[in-house]
């Protein structure tokens, strides 16, 4: 496993050196092109694999970046998400990723997106039409957060805190890191099984 911080300017990996390609979060926009320059990289990156047929997972950001390479909107979401909020399973064509007809996921976002040409919608919440959606077989792009662990949680609100402001769908410090730790234990398995679905296509 390899990973590539385009923040550094690194060298990217050859399209036949991997057999998944993860593309995570972050607080930037995928709009900040002009002041983050890499992001134009990361998004011609994002594109040739998708060409390529190479099998990819958006995480936030991430799910955000493929749909803006792909020539989708994103833009500020109607009300920020921070914490834990369901999401529920949205009808689709068969062959595509199922998730639970409800579930409680983890979020930290303040922007959406319009799904790309040709993609499914997966999973939606009361504050985001699209959070989740499929391309093809082997592109999944999620809003959420299926990853985060205790340990990354307490992570994110110490150097993201100053965004648990007041709001609709924005927790407290205390409530986001106050879950049992079976709310872990159930995204992580679902992220198992998002996993398992890529590799096995």
């Amino acid at each position: 496993m390899n990973y590539t911080r385009f923040f550094e300017g690194p060298a990217l990996p050859a399209m036949l050196d991997f057999d998944l390609l993860i593309v995570m979060g972050g607080p930037m926009s995928v709009n900040d092109e002009a002041t983050l320059p890499w992001l134009r990289t990361e998004k011609r990156f994002i594109r040739d694999a998708i060409e390529r047929g190479v099998a990819l997972l958006g995480v936030c950001l991430g799910a955000q970046l493929i749909a803006s390479a792909l020539g989708a909107r994103v833009y500020q979401s109607p009300h920020k998400e921070i914490g834990w909020f369901p999401i529920e399973a949205t009808s689709h064509a068969g062959g595509s990723f199922c998730f639970p007809e409800t579930c409680t996921v983890f979020h930290w976002h303040g922007e959406t997106f319009d799904l790309p040409s040709g993609a499914v919608r997966l999973a939606k919440s009361a504050v985001c039409e699209n959070q989740a959606y499929q391309i093809g077989e082997r592109v999944i792009g999620l809003q959420f957060h299926l990853e985060i662990t205790p340990e990354s949680a307490r992570t994110i609100v110490d150097n993201c805190g100053d965004e648990l402001i007041p709001g609709l769908y924005i927790q407290t410090e205390d409530e986001i890191l106050g879950v049992q730790s079976s709310a872990y234990t159930e995204i992580n398995t679902l992220m198992g099984e998002v996993l398992s679905y890529m590799i096995g296509r």
